[in-house]
């Protein structure tokens, strides 16, 4: 009973905190039977509310491990898949959009079926086995509707639109969720036969991952994307990695380095970076900096696009630059004051990283920073010791009983590294393993800073060797 307690006197205190926090700052924890918008987030704006809610979070989703049977425990993961199944039937068949418009009472599956098409009493049982997790909630007998969680898939177009055309659907997080509902989920079924094949599973090949089995034919997850039959995913992936930086509110960039340090002049690289989204926040901010962005041909004319609508004086100024340019390949910038990479290595194993980060050793000056937007993975255990030694390594950790990494609440971060496991034959990494990469490749990781709003990305700032 002590762990039970526990973990009782953590939600006890959190909920007072956040009870506190909300009525001093007039914001409100939102119920979850009402549709999301991004208003009903604001009491997260509170930092203390913010943790409260982690903690919560962590504590009840803990103590119902702790109170259930572990068979009960062990088959909410197992069932897992039937979960993801569920959820795509409805993402697909648009049943989102058709109770939005059905309004807060709810419709019966029989109606919802003259919308979609799909079978009433089989979309029923895959909506009813989502209520489970409050996706979806049943109001009378065979009556459903939409809860905040569903209402997240929802594209805000008519229903008979995204029905007759299904690519409408491409926009925002029900892009990002077919993504995963669709390649990622189908290759994940393979990944015990990916890493048993002799040929498959020490690999670091981006072909030899599990996606290359079951549907690429032992393509890499780009190459497979890049082919004529895959335009439909193809488009799907832009907007869902569009709908990915839209997780990221701009000012956490201007908070990955100590920008003003720079003088005039400074050359900031943005290798890999795409249409320079990243790039632009920089730019607009911090007009004394001259900022190259390099990626491949195609990406590179998209990007010069937008820049030409949102900030021509930028290009006309000749203050930022796009360049085509192969990251495996030497880089042709020298006086570098600093590079900046995004999202970039954790596309790529451990043997691609270091060809990638090598390159850019290889044309850095003793001065030369090196600035790497990433997810680290928490262990699952306290590492304050052991990663002390690197200023800001150390993320928050939860309080006994829980686990250091917070339990559920952080399992965004290890969804995102099987991501990369089945899809590319790469890996998010924990901190251990950015100081090994970077080690091998001439790089000394220096400090971490985790930008204040951001749950999963953090600046790696790393020096020549």
């Amino acid at each position: 009973m002590d762990q039970i307690r526990q973990l009782l006197d953590h939600l006890n205190s959190a909920v007072e905190t956040l009870d506190k926090t909300c009525t001093a700052n007039g914001t409100k924890v939102p119920s979850l039977y009402e549709p999301f918008h991004p208003s009903s987030e604001a009491f997260r704006e509170n930092p203390a509310a913010a943790q409260a809610a982690v903690l919560i979070g962590s504590a009840a989703l803990q103590l119902a491990a702790v109170v259930l049977p572990p068979q009960i425990s062990l088959y909410n993961i197992i069932g897992g898949l039937y979960h993801s199944a569920a959820i795509r039937t409805a993402l697909e068949s648009s049943v989102t959009e058709v109770l939005r418009e059905a309004g807060p009472k709810g419709l019966h599956v029989d109606a919802i079926e003259e919308k979609t098409g799909i079978d009433a009493q089989k979309l029923g049982r895959c909506l009813r086995t989502l209520t489970v997790h409050h996706i979806y909630r049943e109001v009378t007998p065979d009556v459903f509707t939409n809860t905040r969680l569903s209402s997240m898939l929802d594209t805000s177009k008519p229903s008979q639109d995204v029905i007759a055309d299904p690519e409408s659907k491409h926009t925002g997080l029900p892009a990002l969720a077919g993504h995963h509902l669709d390649e990622i989920f189908k290759s994940s079924a393979y990944l015990w036969e990916t890493l048993s094949d002799p040929q498959t599973g020490k690999s670091d090949e981006p072909g030899h991952a599990a996606v290359g089995k079951v549907l690429s034919n032992g393509k890499g997850f780009w190459e497979y994307l890049a082919q004529p039959d895959q335009k439909y995913r193809q488009k799907r992936f832009d907007m869902a990695m569009r709908a990915s930086e839209s997780f990221f509110p701009p000012k956490i960039f201007l908070q990955a380095y100590d920008w003003k340090s720079l003088p005039n002049d400074a050359l900031v690289v943005d290798v890999g970076g795409g249409i320079g989204s990243v790039s632009m926040t920089l730019a607009k901010e911090h007009p004394n900096l001259k900022i190259i962005v390099q990626d491949q041909a195609y990406v590179v004319e998209n990007g010069t696009k937008v820049w030409e609508a949102e900030f021509p004086d930028a290009l006309n100024s000749g203050r930022v630059k796009f360049e085509v340019h192969d990251f495996f390949k030497p880089q042709p910038q020298k006086a570098v004051d600093v590079f900046l990479m995004k999202y970039v290595i954790h596309d790529w194993s451990d043997k691609y990283s270091t060809k990638i980060l090598k390159q850019l050793r290889g044309s850095a000056t003793p001065d030369t920073k090196l600035i790497c937007l990433e997810a680290i993975i928490p262990y699952g255990c306290s590492v304050s010791n052991a990663v002390g030694h690197i200023a800001g390594a150390t993320a928050p950790e939860a309080p006994e009983p829980l686990p250091a990494h917070w339990g559920l609440v952080s399992s965004i971060f290890y969804y995102m590294d099987m991501t990369m496991l089945v899809s590319n034959n790469a890996q998010e990494r924990t901190i251990g393993q950015f100081e090994k990469l970077f080690k091998a490749a001439g790089w000394k990781i220096t400090t971490v800073r985790r930008p204040s709003e951001s749950v999963t990305l953090a600046a790696i700032e790393a020096v020549p060797i």
